[in-house]
C-alpha cells in the first residue's frame, strides 16, 4: 500500500511517526513523504522506496497513493481535497484537520469507541475518515463504557486545555512566559526575606506588561487561563464549545433529529500538552458508583479509572501524570447532591496522542489490515 505522508514536520505529524515507528506501521506500507516547501531534499528514513521529498501540491503525485494521510492543516486540506477528488482519485483521505469533519461523506475516527461506524463507512464506500476534537475526543475515550451502554442523558463538560491544542508556538510561548516571570522576581525570590504579596505584585504588573509576551495565546497562559478558545459563534458560544455536541453524535452516528446533549465552557490552561475536563453527567437511570466505575474501566484498554481520594487524585489524576502516555485517567467519581441519576467525573488525557496522532495511526492500520 503507497501511503502519502502530509505534515509530518509539525507537532501532531511528528508524533505520528514516532508511533508509526514505535508500532511498526512502516513496515507494512510503502510510505511516501510529501512536502509543502522542500520538495526533492531527502525524506526520512523508513524503508520507502521514494526517498526525495515530493512536492505536497502535486495532484499527480499525490494520486498515485492508495491512502494520503495529513497533519498539514486545513488550509492545505482545502486547497488539495477537493482538486484530489475532481481529478477522480479515489484513495482513502486521513487527517488531522478539522475542515472536512462534519461533512456527509466524512466519518469522525475513534476506533475504540465507534469501530463499528467506522465499519459501516469502509463497507458503504466512504473514501474521508477524520481525526475528531482533540477534548472531545478525549472524552470519548475516557467515558466510552457509558457510551456504549447507552447511560447517557446528557453531559456538561467544562475543559481545561493545554497550549498544545493552540500549536506548537502557542508551547513554546507559554514556555517564554514562565521565564519572563521567573526573571522578574528572581533575585526576590532568592531573598529569605522574600514577600508572597509583593511577588505576586510584580508579576501581575509583569504581565500587563507591553513587553509581556502574547503574541500566539493572545493574552498572559503562564499564572493565568484564557476562558475562550477558538471563534466565537455569536450566541455566547465558542466554535469549540460547539464541536462537543456536533462531533461526539457524529462520531457515535447518533441520529441527529434526537442528539445527545453534550455542552460546556472551554478554557485555556498552563498545561503543556494534556487536556483535562471536569464533567457532570445525567445518566438516563440511577447506576450504582461500583458498577459505573467497573463499565468505565471496561470501556476500553487505555482508559484508567482513578479511586476518588485525595491519595490517587493527586499523582494519578493530572497533565503531569498522564503527559507523554496513551493512558486517558478517569476519576473524582461520585454520585452528585442533584440526584442519584447525577454522576461527577475529571478525565486527563494527552492531546497529542488520543486527541491527534493515535486515531489517524490506529485508521491506517485498519486499512492495512482489511
Amino acid at each position: 500500500m503507497k501511503v502519502g505522508i502530509v505534515g509530518w514536520r509539525g507537532m501532531v505529524g511528528s508524533v505520528l511517526l514516532q508511533r508509526m515507528q514505535q508500532e511498526g506501521d512502516f513496515a507494512l506500507i510503502d510510505p511516501v513523504f510529501f512536502s509543502t516547501s522542500q520538495a526533492g531534499q531527502t525524506a526520512p528514513a523508513m524503508g520507502q522506496t521514494t526517498t526525495t521529498l515530493l512536492d505536497a501540491t502535486d495532484l499527480t503525485a499525490l494520486a498515485a497513493m492508495d491512502v494520503v494521510i495529513t497533519c498539514q492543516g486545513g488550509g492545505y486540506t482545502n486547497d488539495i481535497h477537493p482538486a484530489l477528488r475532481d481529478s477522480g482519485w479515489d484513495g482513502y483521505w486521513i487527517d488531522a484537520a478539522s475542515s472536512l469533519r462534519m461533512q456527509d461523506a466524512s466519518t469522525i475516527i475513534l476506533d475504540p469507541v465507534n469501530r463499528d461506524v467506522i465499519d459501516r463507512a469502509l463497507s458503504g464506500g466512504k473514501r474521508d475518515f477524520i481525526g475528531g476534537n482533540c477534548t472531545v475526543s478525549l472524552m470519548m475515550m475516557a467515558m466510552a463504557g457509558l457510551f456504549r451502554e447507552g447511560l447517557i442523558d446528557w453531559i456538561s463538560a467544562m475543559t481545561y486545555q493545554a497550549a498544545s491544542g493552540a500549536g506548537a508556538r502557542a508551547m513554546l510561548e507559554l514556555v517564554e512566559q514562565m521565564g519572563h516571570l521567573h526573571g522578574i522576581v528572581a533575585d526576590s525570590l532568592a531573598s529569605a526575606d522574600a514577600s508572597a504579596i509583593e511577588v505576586d505584585a510584580a508579576l501581575t504588573s509583569a504581565m500587563h506588561s507591553a513587553g509581556f509576551p502574547v503574541q500566539e495565546c493572545g493574552a498572559p497562559l503562564a499564572g493565568s487561563l484564557i476562558p475562550w478558545i477558538d471563534a466565537d459563534l455569536g450566541q455566547g458560544q465558542s466554535r469549540e464549545e460547539w464541536k462537543a455536541q456536533a462531533e461526539c453524535n457524529k462520531m457515535i452516528g447518533r441520529d441527529p433529529s434526537q442528539p445527545l446533549v453534550v455542552d460546556g465552557i472551554c478554557v485555556r490552561v498552563g498545561a503543556m500538552r494534556c487536556h483535562s475536563q471536569a464533567l457532570t453527567v445525567k445518566l438516563v437511570r440511577d447506576v450504582p458508583l461500583a458498577e459505573i466505575e467497573s463499565i468505565l474501566a471496561s470501556g476500553n484498554e487505555w482508559v484508567k479509572v482513578v479511586g476518588n481520594s485525595r491519595d490517587e487524585s493527586i499523582p494519578f489524576l493530572s497533565p503531569a501524570a498522564v503527559s507523554g502516555t496513551p493512558s486517558v485517567a478517569i476519576g473524582r467519581l461520585r454520585k452528585m447532591g442533584m440526584g442519584p441519576e447525577y454522576v461527577s467525573a475529571f478525565t486527563v488525557g494527552d492531546q497529542l496522542l488520543w486527541g491527534a496522532a493515535e486515531p489517524l495511526r490506529r485508521m491506517l492500520r485498519i486499512l492495512i489490515e482489511r
